[in-house]
């Protein structure tokens, strides 16, 4: 009997179903509850990266699964496990990440109490942070929910999902997955409509608005907007996508308040793969006053519009439908390097001045990162800074827990995101507060040897929130905590550790710790001096 075709349990099965979909990497942690997971790994040929906590094993996932393209697999037990993992969970369907997790479940609840990680209903608690979470009580269950998880990350929007299965079927013997459908299933590419096409050549002020869902065709995106002659913001997420010597690129300023001027004065608007959540604007409306059309794959923000064009379709076969439209098309607007070169002035302005000395840390930091630099940041002021002024060379490739909003995001994701680009350059940002939900996971990259910059910042308080606090005018309660030795801390973890005073320090601390066999602490406050 060939060995595909051995009777195993099924625990094991699904690790070689997992391996026969491409997958090569699991992240996770074993217990009593899901060891049967664990029992094929190995002879499967997976990769199992071991995480000091289930929030750290869905992070590394949703890390990997960013920087890879590829699904993001993390195993954990029953009851707490699958429940440390739903803050990771809700981040990827938040973030729009294909992230599976599977989690064992008891055999049976309703009769009786008392259970080791018993829960009231598990699979509906995981459905409250995932697409969808679903029970396989067989084997061919669980193999088809698995392929639908994969189907649909293919074919969909990208929404965390979870499956568990009980204990005993787990355990049970079971014959092998099917072998996978030879077929690829792709979003469907229909063709761009003339009339869609024929307003946006004739706008004599159109701009667009790029997010996370533009992100597959950058030279494509580039050669549009240079012919068209027109303007164009970014989301946060979006970042990248136009160029960096586009003079007409107004950058991912959309959440400042002048930006809405700037978008009523277009005739035309051309939103592409952007939610234009509160997150991106910070304001109820995106402040157009023209004509709008929008471009998306996601039902449910279309129907979100009222009024203007919708078209149901990916960015990338928007823009490749608006090259072949645009043949011989010569465009003149009204827009001028000018007004986008002083808007954009102004706005870095604001952003140093609410946030005071970031910004000339990051222009320092831009000069020694390699152009390919994947960017895992979390909610910190120096990440909110850096969104806004640090332009990127490349899109999809600083990546922030932008919806969920949670802390503790960028260490985990980080070690998922180089564990997926194994020699190529991975930067951690996080701050001193949100660092501490998560640093039990430098274990796993000093584990790894991963030559992983961690850039801290440390202004000793929720700086934030105070910030905010005062605005609302709040007495501050409750913002700064005692913070530890982060340096020390660092090395009692085995990785590096660096303090630099000054922007030549920090500069030499990053080359340095890119060819490092560990990872690296590099810790920053406003203190450093500029040289």
């Amino acid at each position: 009997m060939a060995a595909n075709d051995q009777i195993r349990p099924l625990g094991a099965q699904i690790s070689h179903m997992l391996k026969s979909r491409g997958v090569d990497t699991i992240f996770g942690i074993p217990g009593v509850h899901n060891q049967e997971m664990y029992r094929g790994i190995e002879e499967a040929g997976i990769r199992h990266i071991l995480a000091r906590h289930e929030q750290g094993a869905g992070f590394m996932a949703d890390g990997y699964a960013r920087a890879s393209g590829k699904p993001g697999v993390c195993y954990v037990i029953t009851g707490p496990g699958l429940c440390n993992t739903m803050t990771p969970l809700g981040q990827a369907y938040s973030d729009s990440v294909a992230v599976l997790a599977i989690s064992s479940c008891l055999d049976e609840t309703a009769a009786t109490r008392g259970q080791l990680h018993q829960m009231l209903d598990q699979e509906i608690a995981g459905g409250t942070v995932c697409d969808w979470s679903e029970t396989a009580h067989t084997a061919s269950a669980a193999y088809t929910l698995v392929d639908r998880a994969f189907a649909e990350f293919q074919s969909q929007r990208k929404r965390s999902k979870h499956i568990q299965v009980p204990i005993a079927q787990l355990e049970e013997n079971a014959p092998p997955a099917p072998a996978p459908a030879p077929e690829r299933i792709t979003l469907s590419e229909q063709s761009l409509p003339q009339n869609i096409a024929a307003q946006i050549a004739a706008a004599k002020r159109p701009l667009f608005v790029l997010g996370g869902g533009a992100v597959g065709a950058p030279e494509t995106t580039r050669k549009v907007l240079r012919q068209l002659n027109a303007a164009s913001f970014t989301s946060y997420a979006g970042r990248g996508i136009a160029g960096l010597d586009d003079p007409l690129h107004f950058g991912a300023y959309l959440g400042r308040p002048e930006s809405a001027s700037v978008i009523a004065s277009a005739d035309l608007v051309i939103a592409v793969g952007t939610e234009l959540a509160s997150i991106d604007l910070w304001r109820a409306e995106l402040g157009h006053k023209g004509d709008f059309i929008r471009v998306d794959i996601d039902p449910e923000i279309l129907a979100q519009q009222s009024g203007g064009g919708k078209l149901l379709m990916n960015g990338v076969s928007f823009f490749m439908g608006l090259t072949a439209a645009l043949k011989g098309h010569t465009a003149n607007t009204s827009w001028t390097a000018k007004e986008v070169k002083d808007a954009r002035a102004r706005w870095r302005a604001e952003s140093d001045a609410e946030r005071p000395g970031i910004a000339p840390i990051c222009d320092a930091l831009r000069e020694v990162m390699p152009e390919d630099t994947m960017y895992y940041s979390d909610m910190t002021q120096f990440a909110y800074t850096g969104k806004e002024v640090w332009d990127m060379p490349r899109p999809g490739h600083w990546h922030h827990p932008y919806g969920f909003g949670t802390l503790g995001y960028a260490l985990p994701a980080g070690i998922g995101g180089a564990a997926a680009r194994p020699g190529l350059p991975t930067v951690v940002i996080a701050g001193d507060y949100g660092f501490q939900y998560t640093v039990q996971e430098l274990g796993t990259a000093v584990e790894l040897g991963q030559p992983l910059p961690i850039l801290l910042w440390d202004n000793g308080k929720l700086k934030e929130i105070e910030d905010s606090m005062v605005r609302a005018q709040i007495a501050p309660n409750s913002v700064i905590a005692h913070n530890p030795d982060f340096c020390a801390l660092a090395k009692a973890y085995g990785a590096y550790a660096e303090a630099p005073k000054s922007y030549s320090e920090l500069k030499k601390a990053v080359t340095d710790a890119f060819s490092a066999d560990g990872p690296t602490l590099i810790y920053m406050t406003a203190a450093m001096s500029a040289d």
